[in-house]
């Protein structure tokens, strides 16, 4: 299954309270089959996407980077997936490849697995196509072409022959595999990994464009916030009960 969820905030409903005033409440999804409890329509989507395949499915989706180092629930969800799927691929994709400036994505790819209790991810491997890489829209579109090294350092036919393009000797290797106790070990089992050295900045000259560097702030504070709600939701869940 190859799937991307609804990128952008997190959805509320609006409603007139005791006074007549309006207020605005996060739509949180509560079901059974997740993980966990969430308003942020990513994971929940995730969530999701797990629940559909069956117990041989596979599959690949397009996740904001928020999915792979937020706290709470995010860090919930990654834990289960490395538990009972086969996470095994992450391609971080490049900035301007979308119509909104800046957006940073990543493509995750995990393979259903019968449950057992053994942890079912054992390495994750992880190809790294954003950092000195830059396109855009109109001028420099991306193409099928570009995605050639990936596609064969992901090994499709057999990916448990893969071999890696990083290396001390070369550090700028984008292909790179990290076992799954390195991960477990990162704070909040991030999966937010990056290695190679970003030559913008170290080069005041090429820095991003400043409407990227401002989606950038705008994205880094949202998910700030957005972790302080959900503490604050669960502070509150935790004082009702």
């Amino acid at each position: 299954m190859c799937t991307n969820p609804p990128f952008g905030k997190k959805s509320s409903i609006t409603f007139t309270n005791e006074e007549g005033a309006q207020e605005e409440e996060d739509l949180v999804y509560n079901r059974t089959d997740f993980w966990t409890t969430s308003s942020n329509k990513q994971l929940n989507f995730v969530q999701h996407i797990n629940t559909l395949l069956n117990a041989s499915g596979k599959a690949a989706v397009v996740v904001p980077d928020n999915v792979l180092f937020e706290g709470g629930a995010g860090e919930t969800v990654r834990r289960k997936l490395l538990e009972t799927t086969d996470l095994h691929t992450i391609l971080r994709l490049p900035t301007g490849i979308f119509y909104k400036p800046g957006v940073k994505a990543n493509v995750i790819f995990f393979d259903k697995r019968l449950a057992s209790p053994e942890q079912q991810t054992k390495e994750v491997w992880v190809y790294d196509f954003r950092t000195n890489v830059h396109f855009t829209l109109k001028q420099h579109p991306m193409t099928d072409a570009d995605l050639k090294d990936f596609v064969c350092c992901f090994n499709p036919e057999n990916r448990y022959q893969r071999h890696e393009t990083w290396s001390e000797d070369n550090p700028d290797g984008r292909w790179r595999k990290f076992t799954v106790q390195e991960i477990l070990d990162r704070d909040k089992v991030s999966l937010d990994i990056f290695w190679i050295r970003d030559k913008s900045l170290a080069d005041l000259d090429n820095l991003p464009a400043p409407e990227e560097l401002a989606a950038e702030i705008i994205e880094n504070l949202q998910s700030a916030l957005d972790g302080f709600q959900e503490l604050t939701r669960q502070l509150g869940a935790n004082t009702k009960s």
